[in-house]
């Protein structure tokens, strides 16, 4: 298993499309016996939340967030936790949304500070 996802910041490789999450989107990760959640934010996205689980290197979590323009979108999305060579943290995501219609993949990756 990868190490903990406690206290690393990861941000998206690519653009989703717009009053989605992007490369400027900060997600700030916690976990903990099994339970993971994380805060994030930047870009079109004020303020979201995504809650769920871990089984070795499969996250399983709901999300949800509030945008720029004043609409909240949820969904659902699992995720593979991947150790770069590097050492940082990569995540492949598959993710749906649950308040409307679209799916697709994503990927996210640790954040180090110069």
């Amino acid at each position: 298993m990868a190490r903990s996802l406690d206290g690393l910041v990861l941000a998206p490789v690519a653009d989703q499309a717009p009053g989605q999450v992007g490369t400027r989107t900060r997600f700030a990760y916690h976990e903990e016996d099994g339970v993971i959640w994380a805060e994030y934010a930047g870009g079109d996205v004020v303020r979201g939340r995504l809650v769920g689980t871990r089984a070795g290197d499969l996250l399983d979590f709901r999300y949800v967030q509030l945008k720029r323009d004043g609409g909240t979108s949820s969904g659902h999305c699992v995720s593979r936790v991947v150790e770069l060579p590097d050492g940082r943290v990569r995540l492949e995501e598959t993710w749906e949304w649950e308040s409307r219609e679209g799916s697709g993949t994503s990927v996210v990756e640790e954040v180090r500070e110069a």
